[in-house]
């Protein structure tokens, strides 16, 4: 009978999970809380290398129409002048380019809508999973991919809760046709608008039916914004009735009066054409931004991976690598280790520093936002976030496999 994995998070780490468990002959089931489907959700991402060969391992196609490349970096004056250059090569991307086909692939008696986790059970022979609704599920492992505000981990790590930075990222998204042909000599670069303690980044986007044809593409912009936690952020957080939601809130429920201050801050402070597109997006939503670091990431028969064991602040731009890169090191350690507690140690152990680096860079990225340092160059916060994430492989043989080992390591280059 093959080992059987219980996966919490239907998102894309879960859904990685599930796919290369499955890779190596394990049958794993992916359970998720919400019924609707999750296309919808998500916004740009940038990609590296690593994403492209764990899709390719799991036998899905990572070609040109997986995002929009990407060859120049530039920062914006205030008066539409660009005041810097620099030569890149990125693929941008959108979370529901990598979201459909993961999920398709699936077998559909393998993916569980509907299944709130209520808590986790195990013993010496197994684990098992209450829901909600009042069913269980049991296996031989469970993987927690249930995102920063994870059930499992707080099961485990109840002291271990995301830390607020400071600051909010609101984010705003524009379709190419609709946008002025003055807009067209930037589209195609990843831009960057500089005001003092605040950062714009925008960049183009495979439009809403994934296409990246010209004419027929999207165009992201996050505008990241110093919101202290003791009133601005409650302020941002506190809908027309004067209801505070927490530290965030549906976008619906986003108060009128504080898009149109972000809209005249936009005309004030942004170049023309960025400030175009939060003038032109119907609806802007904001993140307020968090990072986690927890001391552990397996508990007998449980691993946490992906946001439910570190969220790096989005600067880095690895999110959905790094959860990637998280379930590829979970299954090659369950199929090069002879027992469940080997293999979960050896995850821990290589997977725990790899988060730790990631989360420190995202940090460090972040201190000018929290005017934890001086003015910084725009040539220098333009090639730090234009960085590319390498993860190290085993050698020749794993690069023929695509199998990335289990101890990788994360360093940063540029082109």
């Amino acid at each position: 009978m093959k080992p059987r994995a219980l996966v919490i998070g239907g998102s894309l780490g879960g859904l990685f999970a599930a796919h290369l468990l499955r890779s190596i002959g394990w049958d794993a089931v992916v359970y998720e809380r919400v019924t609707e489907d999750l296309a919808s959700r998500g916004v740009g991402i940038g990609t590296h290398d690593a994403l492209a060969e764990l899709m390719h391992r799991i036998g899905l196609p990572f070609d040109d129409t997986m995002g929009v490349e990407v060859r120049s970096s530039i920062c914006l004056e205030r008066s539409g002048d660009i005041s810097r250059t620099m030569p890149i090569f990125r693929i941008m991307s959108s979370w529901s380019r990598f979201y459909r086909p993961l999920r398709d692939a699936l077998p559909v008696d393998c993916y569980r809508p509907g299944k709130s986790l209520v808590r986790v059970e195990q013993d010496g022979e197994g684990v098992a999973a209450i829901f909600a609704d009042g069913t269980r599920a049991t296996g031989d492992l469970l993987v927690g991919a249930d995102g920063i505000r994870s059930t499992v981990r707080e099961q485990f790590l109840p002291a271990a809760q995301p830390a607020y930075a400071g600051y909010v990222a609101w984010r705003a998204i524009a379709e190419e046709a609709k946008l002025p042909a003055s807009f067209r000599p930037i589209f195609d670069c990843y831009s960057f608008c500089l005001p003092d303690r605040e950062m714009v980044l925008s960049y183009p986007v495979p439009g809403r039916d994934g296409e990246t044809r010209a004419g027929r593409r999207g165009y992201n912009a996050v505008w990241y914004r110093p919101a202290d936690v003791e009133a601005a952020l409650p302020d941002l957080c506190t809908d027309a009735s004067g209801r505070c939601h927490g530290v965030s809130i549906p976008p619906p429920l986003i108060r009128p009066d504080l898009v149109a201050a972000l809209r005249r801050d936009a005309q004030a402070m942004l170049a023309p054409a960025i400030a175009e597109i939060v003038l032109r997006m119907e609806r802007p939503f904001f993140q307020a931004i968090f990072d986690l670091e927890t001391p552990r990431l397996v508990f007998g028969r449980v691993a946490l991976l992906g946001d439910a064991a570190f969220v790096a602040r989005p600067h880095v731009g690895a999110g959905v690598t790094k959860a990637a890169v998280d379930a590829a090191s979970l299954s090659d350690a369950l199929a090069s280790e002879s027992g469940l507690d080997a293999a979960l140690a050896r995850y821990e152990r290589h997977q725990r520093d790899l988060g730790g680096a990631i989360v420190a860079r995202g940090r460090r990225l972040g201190a000018y936002l929290e005017g934890r340092t001086p003015d910084r160059d725009p040539i220098e916060v333009m090639r730090e976030h234009s960085a590319k994430i390498k993860f190290t492989h085993a050698g020749p043989a794993g690069r023929r496999s695509g199998q990335l080992r289990p101890d990788t390591r994360v360093d940063y280059y540029y082109d």
